[in-house]
Parts: C-alpha cells; structure tokens; sequence
C-alpha cells in the first residue's frame, strides 16, 4: 500500500552533547501549533534522561502523541534497524502529522538521512514510502564551541565513545555534524559576545554556505524554521560542505569575509616530499580550522592520499590509486567514461595532482602557499629516485597525525 499522498515529514535534531537540542525539542513541542507530532528520543545513557526531559516539558498528550525511547546505542550505526522499524509502526498508525527525532549527541546525520533515502534490503523496509525528510538540523553551542574544537580530546577520552572501537575525535564529529544539514541553529549566544558571535558565524558559513543560519538563546526558535521546510535534498546535502562547493568553483578566487574569514585552493601537479610535508603538517598553521583534499606524495606514487584536517586532528592515509597507477585496460575504461579526466590529463605523470582546500581566520594565503611550495620535490628530486625517499611518520607529540601517516 503506498501513502504517497500522506508521506509523513520528518526532522532530525543532530548536534554535539550538550547543545541544547532537547530544549529545542521542548520549545518546539511547546509552539506547534496543533500539530500531532511523534517524539523519538535517541540517547547513549542506560536511563534515558532526554526523553524524561522531553515528557515533563514538551506538553505531549499521552492519548494523541508518542514518545519513543531509544536508549543503549546510536541511530547512526547500532539502533538503525529499531530506528527503521519504529518509523514504520509509527507511520502505520497513521496518527501523526510529523515525526520529530533528536539524535543521540554523538551521532552522524550522514547515515541517519540514508536511513530515510534508501531501502533497507537486508530488512525489506523502505521508510520512503511512508516518510519524506523534511530537514536537517544541527545545533551548535556557541558557547563551547571553540573549546570542544580546539580539545584535542576524542569521545573515548570523554567516555561518550559508542563501544571501544569508536576514535572519533570530537572536532571531527562537531565538523560532520556541521558540513552535513539544511538548518544550522547557533544556541546559547546570550552567553557570547557580539563579536566573538559574528567571527563564529562567519566561520560556520565558510564551513557550511548551504545551511540557513539561525541564532538562538535558550533553545527558543521557531517552529516554521524547522518543520514542513521542504528544505532535504540529500544530493545537495552532500555537497554542501564548504571545503567540497570550494573545490567544485572553477575559479578559485580567494574572498575574504567579514572578520578575515576566507578560504583558497592549493594546487600543484608535483609531489610532495614525504618528510618535508611532515615537517610542515606536525607545526600546522593555527589560523586554518578546516582543510580537507587529495595530496600526491613522492613515495607512494601509486596511491592519492586523502588529508582531511579538523582543529588539532589530522587525518592522513591513501584515499585510492590514481587512474594512471591502473592498468592499461582499466585505465581507459576509466577514461572513457569520464572525459574531463582526458582533459586535464599530464602526459607523464597523468591525474596526480594536489588539490587542497584550506578554510582559516585570516591565513596568510602567501605565506602558506610559499611553505607548502617548498614542501614540493625539488627538480633534482623530481629527476632522481622517489623510491629512496624516507616515508617515516613524524617525531612528534600529536600521536593523531603520527598514527595516520602509517599504514
């Protein structure tokens, strides 16, 4: 049976522990309208303390609404099949005009929207056929963002991990949680001044210039900025980061925004020297708080790099063979199918190239230009044999970067 006509719209509430998503959640439940909404509560802690918040305060009548506790895991990963299945019933019962979810404070809203996007073979579940998704949200605290950015810490550290194996660091979640959404609501900016407020902002529309920006104080924003916005498409949501609409803009010209906010693209056709590039990396600029892009080194000529950059965490490793490290037959089949590769194509060296994007408050684009430059093989070096250059991981105290530049 398909409900094409009455598809429920759903958001989701993402954003790092602490930022003020429940009383968001409140605030809204408070102001709906007449609204019937179903409330699902994600939460890590055995006793779910979010949905008793919700209970007490989101005026939910027992008899026309639902609240669902999903306790014990993360609807990103360990709970998508009860995520999956509890949607369903929900839209089955056909009581409920939206469907508000709040995800739990360590969860990736990637996953979280694919949940809704695609089918679900392995269960025989499609939630598109009940459900639009209508919004993403994540909430930032503009009050401790800069202090969880600049930690150092991972979610382990601060036992708010989603088992042992999970090393996220936190500045990595608080950025995927940022890069991926349709609304961006800053919280708590009573507890901010209106300059550090502004620099903040400017930073997160560098990071984020899809997202309709909101400012809020204790959690009080709109209802209409959230529910029914037809604003979800996961196509354009996954584009939306800065660092990805930067290197997809030809043209590359550097604008500074407001407060010295600016972003550039480093691009090269030679490679990096391994050790001089380490070097470079373990005493990274300060002033850029994202860089993200593909890097070609010297000795691992077969292979791009990946390096994505995040406040003090640096991640570092092979992102996948240049097509002109392929076999021949693969390589034109490669080719084939995507021309504009033919058209940037070096006769010798083929699609190996550095294509880095850096986003900072007020880098000194020559400067780094100059430094990453001198990183770069010499032309002796590039003459000489790339197979004998040293490939060690730097000697230094940010075990982060030590760690991912090993295999």
């Amino acid at each position: 049976m398909e409900h094409n006509t009455t598809k429920i719209p759903v958001t989701v509430l993402s954003g790092y522990l602490g930022a003020g998503k429940t009383t968001i959640l409140n605030y809204v439940l408070n102001h709906r309208h007449g609204l019937k909404v179903a409330v699902i509560v994600n939460d890590l802690s055995e006793v779910n303390v979010d949905a008793a918040l919700v209970q007490n305060g989101g005026g939910l009548s027992r008899t026309e609404e639902k609240l669902v506790e999903m306790s014990n895991g993360c609807i990103c990963c360990t709970l998508r099949e009860d995520l999956l299945r509890e949607v369903e019933r929900l839209a089955l019962e056909g009581r409920f005009d939206y469907i508000l979810i709040e995800s739990t404070g360590v969860g990736e809203p990637v996953p979280v929207a694919q949940t809704f996007t695609y089918i679900d073979e392995e269960h025989g579940i499609d939630l598109s056929r009940w459900c639009r998704l209508d919004c993403m949200v994540t909430v930032v605290d503009a009050y401790r963002f800069w202090h969880d950015y600049s930690s150092g810490e991972s979610l382990l550290e601060r036992q708010q991990a989603v088992g042992a194996d999970d090393t996220r660091d936190v500045v990595d979640l608080l950025i995927s949680q940022i890069e991926f959404c349709d609304v961006l609501i800053l919280n708590k900016c009573d507890l901010v001044e209106e300059e550090e407020l502004n620099e903040l902002e400017g930073v997160l529309r560098k990071l984020q210039p899809r997202a309709k920006l909101l400012r809020t104080e204790r959690g009080e924003v709109n209802p209409e900025e959230i529910l029914n916005t037809g604003l979800f498409d996961f196509e354009a949501a996954s584009t939306s980061a800065g660092w990805m609409q930067e290197l997809m803009n030809d043209h590359h010209t550097p604008e500074t925004e407001e407060y010295g906010i600016s972003s550039f693209v480093y691009e090269r056709r030679r490679p990096f020297h391994p050790e001089r590039l380490t070097a470079w990396m373990s005493d990274w600029p300060e002033n850029i708080v994202r860089a993200k892009g593909t890097v070609w080194l010297a000795s691992r000529n077969a292979l791009a790099q990946s390096l994505s950059q995040a406040g003090p965490s640096i991640q570092f490793g092979p992102a996948g063979y240049w097509v002109a490290a392929l076999p021949e037959a693969e390589r034109q089949a490669i080719l084939a199918e995507e021309p504009e590769l033919a058209q940037h194509w070096d006769p010798v060296f083929g699609d190996r190239t550095t294509k880095l994007v850096l986003i900072g408050i007020a880098p000194d684009r020559r400067q780094i230009t100059a430094e990453l430059d001198a990183c770069l093989l010499t032309d002796e070096e590039m003459a000489g044999d790339w197979s004998l250059l040293s490939d060690r991981p730097p000697n230094v105290s940010t075990e982060q970067l030590e760690a991912s530049l090993l295999h």
